[in-house]
């Protein structure tokens, strides 16, 4: 809504921050009203970490703001320029904002932009929080209109769902910029700014070590305390989150490298001996004479010779500090901090990737091989030193590449126990599924009978029960067993039906019959399964075969036959042969069949007897 220049105060003779609103937002009177009030929301705070507001006015439709001028460059560009920032750095950035916003929220004011882009970092080292524009006091806290002021990425959940904002708003900011900070991304991305505004309203921020394991616990917790979705869980104010953070301090023995300033203006040098910040000036002359006093052509040389020479001190010592200034940098960017540079993060890369982006800053990449569940084979696992660590120029960095899940030996796991091959596999690192494969078999309830190995890359599932070789993150499915299956040969055709189904098995409604000599009829004689002959699970179909007793056979004609031959044809037919015992006196020669009490063609079970008449022939 404004352009900011750096501008000159010709009366005090100092450089200041311009800030000039847009020529087309004069006639807008809510911007207006708006950027008046940045001026007197930044006024109202004395505090070294807040930009100063020095006036604010209007030169026709021009409205503008007179600012601290600050020399340096956003905590925006730094992240750009590193990605991440180190703990101590993150740790000192937040300090100092933080004493800013207490501040602010201490006089009534929410600042309601909390973001990289309004954190000033000086050159002189001053950290400031600037750009109140968006600021307005605790008791008018509801968004206008339906528009949501603020940028989306630091946006509070309640400003999204109900448009309401206190000082808590600007906490939740905060914990989203010190995620940043410490990660080099935000929590929440999306193509469209309502995808991200409708995470921060459903969506909790996670630990930022899951990105960064450097980052430690006392962080992890002070960033999701910050960003609770509901207010009433978070910090009270800038104040209460500043305490917490200075007890972190302590704890990991971390000491913010912040410059205090003293207050905007310059005092006398009897005034900074006293102490004393009320002094007299001492009396001058005003009178007619002293300002009609002429000064003689001497006089004139004189104080031009003394300015010349004043002149003269300031630009040698300007030379002596500027020389100063070079050894200083040759120092620091040849031997000093300033020849370090930060070891890149360059996980998920390719090695030749990796490598090329470590030669940028001046590093030599070495490939050391490593197995790995998560990152996929010929893939940056981690680089040692981790990233963000600082290094000297043309150091090595190791760059731990991904071989892939390694290659493990599954022994055989056939007649074990479920749990002992579950701990089996457990620690070759496969996955084991929850639900096994029941089977009716022969071996004991509840042991192994078998191992289905299913690849993570894919691959068809193949069998392991007498043992494989596989890769760690494949996943497994027990073949389990539950003991025979209920054995209902000989039952009541009722009595079978009833115990399968017990067993959840499925019995088809139409039963097979079959004659059977061992069987009476009415009886199982046994159980269709599996058309492959395979293994009966619960849910499978089966059919029972039922006895309709002993099978019948036809009784031969053998009427006109001899006793011995009518005899021979009956038994080789399965039935019992009598007549009259006299007959067995008479020669076979002469006797023939004159009738048989089972008429031929009749059906009877082998071995029913079959009575003969016979008489004798010619």
């Amino acid at each position: 809504m404004a352009t900011v220049y750096v501008a000159t105060d010709l009366r005090l003779e100092r450089r200041i921050a311009l800030k000039v609103m847009h020529g087309h937002l004069s006639d807008d009177t809510v911007f207006q009203s708006r950027f008046i009030q940045e001026a007197r929301a930044a006024a109202r705070l004395a505090d070294p970490h807040v930009v100063n507001v020095f006036d604010q006015g209007q030169d026709g439709d021009m409205a503008y703001l007179v600012m601290e001028y600050l020399p340096g460059i956003t905590l925006r560009e730094l992240l750009r320029e590193q990605r991440r920032l180190t703990v101590p750095q993150a740790v000192t950035i937040l300090d100092a904002v933080l004493s800013g916003l207490a501040a602010a929220h201490k006089a009534g004011i929410v600042h309601r932009d909390v973001k990289p882009e309004n954190v000033l970092l000086a050159e002189d080292g001053r950290i400031k929080i600037g750009d109140f524009g968006l600021a307005r006091a605790t008791t008018a806290n509801t968004a206008s209109g339906a528009q949501l002021l603020g940028t989306i990425a630091y946006l509070a959940p309640e400003l999204v769902t109900r448009g309401t904002a206190d000082a808590r708003s600007d906490i939740y900011a905060l914990g989203i910029m010190l995620y940043e900070m410490l990660t080099g991304e935000q929590p929440y991305k999306g193509e469209q700014p309502m995808q991200i505004a409708f995470q921060h309203a459903t969506d909790s921020v996670p630990r930022p070590s899951v990105k960064n394991p450097g980052v430690p616990e006392p962080l992890d917790e002070l960033v999701l305390w910050a960003t609770e979705r509901s207010p009433d869980d978070r910090p009270l104010d800038a104040r209460e989150m500043l305490d917490r953070l200075r007890e972190i301090e302590r704890d990991l023995s971390i000491t913010p490298v912040i410059t205090r300033t003293s207050p905007i203006g310059v005092l006398r040098d009897d005034v900074a001996a006293t102490g004393e910040l009320t002094a007299v000036l001492p009396a001058t002359s005003t009178g007619p004479t002293a300002s009609m006093e002429e000064v003689d052509n001497a006089t004139r040389l004189r104080r031009a010779t003394q300015r010349r020479r004043a002149k003269g001190g300031w630009l040698i010592a300007v030379v002596i500090l500027l020389a100063a200034l070079a050894g200083g940098a040759g120092w620091w960017f040849g031997s000093g901090p300033g020849s370090l540079v930060a070891v890149a993060d360059v996980s998920n890369m390719s090695f030749a990737d990796a490598a090329a982006r470590l030669q940028e800053d001046s590093l030599i990449a070495v490939q050391r091989d490593e197995n790995s569940l998560d990152v996929p084979a010929g893939l940056v696992i981690r680089t040692e030193p981790p990233s963000g660590s600082r290094v000297d120029r043309e150091a090595e960095v190791t760059v731990v590449v991904s071989l892939g899940p390694a290659e493990v030996q599954i022994p055989s796991f056939i007649d074990s126990a479920e749990a002992d091959a579950r701990a089996g596999l457990d620690t070759l690192e496969i996955r084991v599924d929850a639900e096994n494969a029941t089977f009716f078999t022969d071996s004991a309830p509840d042991t192994v009978v078998g191992v289905m190995i299913t690849p993570a890359d894919g691959a068809e599932p193949f069998a392991c029960g007498d043992g494989c070789a596989a890769r760690q993150g494949d996943s497994a499915q027990l073949w389990v067993s539950l003991g025979p299956a209920p054995d209902v040969v000989g039952d009541s055709e009722g009595s079978a039906r009833s115990e399968l189904e017990g067993v959840q098995l499925v019995v088809a409604d139409e039963s097979a019959t079959e004659t059977s000599e061992s069987i009476e009829e009415g009886r199982v004689i046994r159980v269709l399964g599996r058309e492959d002959g395979g293994w009966l699970r619960p849910g499978d179909t089966v059919t029972l075969v039922v006895s309709t007793g002993p099978p019948l056979f036809e009784v031969p004609d053998v009427v006109g036959l001899t006793r011995d031959e009518a005899k021979a044809e009956l038994e080789a037919e399965g039935f019992a042969v009598n007549w009259a015992l006299f007959w067995n006196a008479v020669p076979n020669d002469l006797t023939e069949v004159t009738s048989q009490d089972i008429e031929a063609g009749e059906l009877r079970r082998r071995g029913t007897e079959v009575y003969l008449q016979l008489t004798v022939t010619g």
